[in-house]
């Protein structure tokens, strides 16, 4: 008789521990589905200006983003990237003096903020690129401030 309520509990046991395992399978299985979200961003100092409009899903955001220099060529144009860590690295696909281009930008995100960072760049395939991102320079950058959208 004792054995055979030992292996009743030895029995119920496993049975608790196996149902344990599929609930903590289960909930690891479960996946979130990221949700895009919208931020807007400006530069101003004097009389230059900057806009920049994001939208993010997971770590790919585009959007838009504008510069009009005083008394310089103004360019806008989409931008289209991904998040590493706290830097974005994307394309800014623009027109300027009637002319599409296509160039790399890099910002670095502070808590409501996104810094232009600026480095040595080489043109491949009519593309401007930074030469080695690892180089990139946030000592002297464009500081776009968090705004509410319009």
């Amino acid at each position: 008789m004792k054995v055979l309520s030992i292996l009743v509990m030895l029995v119920l046991l496993a049975a608790c521990q196996q149902s344990v395992k599929v609930t903590e399978e289960k909930d690891s299985t479960t996946a979130e589905i990221p949700v895009a979200e919208q931020t807007c961003y400006t530069y101003i100092k004097g009389k230059d200006t900057a806009a920049l409009t994001l939208i993010t899903t997971g770590i790919v955001s585009t959007g838009e983003l504008r510069y009009k220099w005083f008394e310089k060529d103004k360019s806008s144009g989409n931008i289209e990237g991904e998040m590493h860590g706290d830097t974005l690295v994307a394309n800014y696909s623009f027109n300027s003096e009637g002319r599409r281009s296509l160039r790399q930008v890099v910002f670095l995100k502070k808590v409501n903020q996104f810094l232009e960072g600026f480095g040595e760049v080489e043109e491949k395939d009519g593309t401007v690129k930074f030469k080695d991102l690892r180089k990139i320079d946030f000592s002297n950058p464009i500081v776009f401030e968090k705004v509410a959208c319009k």
